[in-house]
């Protein structure tokens, strides 16, 4: 006979209730932080991805921009994944729309954390 075989029940009381309530009652608390984790991280996140998105297909072309990495241009031309920025008098980039951090002088739309 394996040694501690004959003692199951420490495992089994995890498994249901020991009164024989209800076992559906067990997954509330795993219920509750699904709901905790839900309304602190995944809505918040969706509401910042929602607002990023916005701010991008709402650029134009003669926008002043600053980029993630800190380069400010005016947007010359817009491409289905990457924009061209003038950075000075005949200088032209070109870098990716996801780049795009927020509009020069105002609080940045995408921070530098998220873009990497």
């Amino acid at each position: 006979m394996i040694e501690g075989a004959g003692n199951l029940e420490p495992l089994f009381a995890l498994a249901a209730p020991p009164d024989g309530g209800n076992p559906w009652l067990s997954f509330i608390p795993f219920i509750l932080v699904l709901a905790i984790f839900y309304f602190v991280i995944l809505l918040p996140m969706k509401r910042k991805q929602a607002k990023v998105q916005a701010f991008l297909d709402s650029l134009k072309v003669g926008d002043r921009v600053v980029t993630t990495g800190g380069i400010y241009g005016q947007v010359t031309r817009l491409g289905e994944q990457s924009v061209q920025l003038q950075i000075a008098d005949k200088v032209r980039i070109e870098v990716a729309k996801a780049a795009i951090g927020g509009y020069q002088g105002q609080e940045p739309v995408v921070t530098s954390e998220a873009s990497g």
